[in-house]
């Protein structure tokens, strides 16, 4: 118990320790196997998460959140087939469980499968109407496939349902602005930083979008933002150039274009 409530604290070493020690009094408990892996999920070490996740299925092959939470770390290791098979066993052995089509969702987008994601966010939000987050991410797979629209109306959606949800600030003001609606996109990419504050991507669509209303000292100001957050932002170097020089400031554009050159965007 002790270590839930330090998982929950995002105390993770302090958990782990505690599962450890609960796993050499009852080794074959395969929760507490789980759980010690979400841990080291937490911390990013998908490895050893991934042994926890085994020996949690080996003592429960109906565990479905083990093979769901073993796809996650199969997931941020970058193996989205690896993480989409366990995804799917986890659908099997519990149907009912949102969170599974969601990530198998999430892995779809990953391999550009937008059709299967977008299936699979539908049937997550069928079993729980309230996934900010599938909508969300729903509403990405939508715009990926040139339903600007449609995804706007996830993102709404989900915004709605989560009104602190940056992403979908940010990802609506994107779709606005493909709509050539930069009003409305300036005001939700400014809706995302206030959500946070360190979201480099929607300085650099704010800036976009204030570029494109011919503001170029406030988008000269975001690209700036969004490069001191992301120094490796080429897209962002690129557009300050083209901004500085369109206000007359050659050197400080040739100095943009240098540094993007070096980072291969040019």
């Amino acid at each position: 118990d002790r270590g839930v409530v330090r998982d929950a604290k995002g105390d993770w070493d302090g958990a782990i320790a505690d599962y450890s020690k609960s796993i050499e009094l009852n080794p074959k408990h395969a929760e507490v196997y789980n759980n010690r892996g979400n841990a080291r999920n937490s911390k990013g070490d998908w490895d050893d998460a991934i042994i926890d996740y085994n020996r949690a299925i080996e003592l429960d092959p109906k565990f479905a959140e083990a093979y769901s939470d073993r796809g996650t770390a199969e997931m941020a290791k970058g193996d989205l087939d690896s993480a989409i098979a366990d995804f799917t066993t986890a659908t099997v052995v519990n149907p009912t469980n949102a969170s599974s089509y969601y990530n198998r969702g999430n892995a779809k987008g990953g391999k550009g499968d937008w059709e299967g994601a977008m299936s699979d966010f539908a049937k997550a939000i069928e079993l729980n109407p309230k996934h900010s987050k599938a909508y969300g991410n729903r509403g990405v797979a939508k715009e990926k496939r040139g339903d600007l629209d449609g995804a706007m109306s996830d993102y709404s959606k989900a915004i709605e349902l989560n009104p602190k949800n940056a992403d979908a600030y940010n990802n609506r003001g994107n779709a606005k602005g493909n709509k050539g609606d930069f009003d409305s996109a300036i005001i939700d990419f400014t809706k995302a930083i206030e959500f946070n504050p360190r979201y480099a991507n929607a300085y650099y669509g704010r800036g976009i979008a204030k570029k494109a209303k011919g503001d170029l000292d406030g988008a000269i100001a975001d690209f700036t933002k969004a490069i001191d957050l992301n120094p490796n932002d080429t897209e962002a170097c690129m557009n300050r150039e083209t901004a500085k020089k369109a206000k007359g400031d050659q050197a400080g554009g040739d100095a943009d274009n240098d540094q993007a050159a070096k980072l291969g965007g040019h």
